[in-house]
């Protein structure tokens, strides 16, 4: 090989090297400028999301650095590990937010967000994400109806018994749409499962230790 074809790769390596390290500090650069607004603007859209759940009067604390790990399956029906935020008001417990998924919609998993008072009484429901026929089963859905405020701001296990916890057309107590009786079932069962998840985990939930938000994967 050639003392010029031997320089020639020198250089075009030292080129290609010279590129990736610019590349490189460019892209960390943009990560450490970029990060924290973007943590900053995730944690605001999730405090936005829990103003519509749980009044600011029942809480003091900081609900994102007052979380507690709850395990995939069981009553909630989430598919995965989530979060389960406390309120407190002077250190005493007062609600906590939890996530929910209704695995039985019309067209698929209805994701939750569910605000339950210390004393068991729902504080307020919210649809996170649903799949549910636009103009029909999506009046669920706060943005197209007012359908989830009314049929569930202040109920609880101690006002309707288990067995009312249905929909009217099935001998229950819940309002729905006629054409649409799935979607509202489904959020009701979940609804209804996840204060009885509440009653029975309670003392753990507001005992276990903190979990801060993104901390537990």
């Amino acid at each position: 090989m050639s003392e010029s074809v031997v320089k020639h790769a020198f250089s075009t390596a030292g080129i290609m090297i010279g590129f990736t390290v610019v590349g490189t500090v460019l892209l960390a650069t943009t990560y450490f400028t970029t990060r924290l607004p973007i943590v900053e603007s995730e944690r605001q859209a999730k405090l936005k999301l829990f103003e519509q759940v749980l009044p600011a009067s029942l809480h003091d604390n900081d609900l994102l650095t007052d979380g507690v790990k709850v395990a995939p399956g069981g009553d909630l029906g989430n598919r995965e590990e989530t979060l389960a935020y406390r309120a407190r008001i002077a250190g005493q417990p007062s609600a906590v937010i939890l996530e929910a998924t209704a695995p039985d919609g019309y067209s698929g998993d209805i994701k939750l967000l569910i605000a339950v008072r210390a004393d068991g009484e729902l504080a307020g429901v919210r649809v996170l994400a649903h799949k549910e026929t636009p103009g029909l089963g999506d009046y669920i859905d706060i943005a197209h109806g007012d359908w989830i405020r009314k049929n569930f701001d202040g109920q609880s296990l101690a006002k309707t018994s288990d067995d009312r916890w249905k929909v009217k057309k099935d001998g229950g107590s819940f309002d729905y749409m006629a054409g649409a009786t799935i979607t509202p079932r489904a959020v009701v069962k979940a609804v209804h499962k996840a204060l009885t998840y509440f009653t029975a985990h309670r003392e753990e939930l507001f005992s276990a230790p903190a979990v801060k938000e993104g901390k537990h994967e």
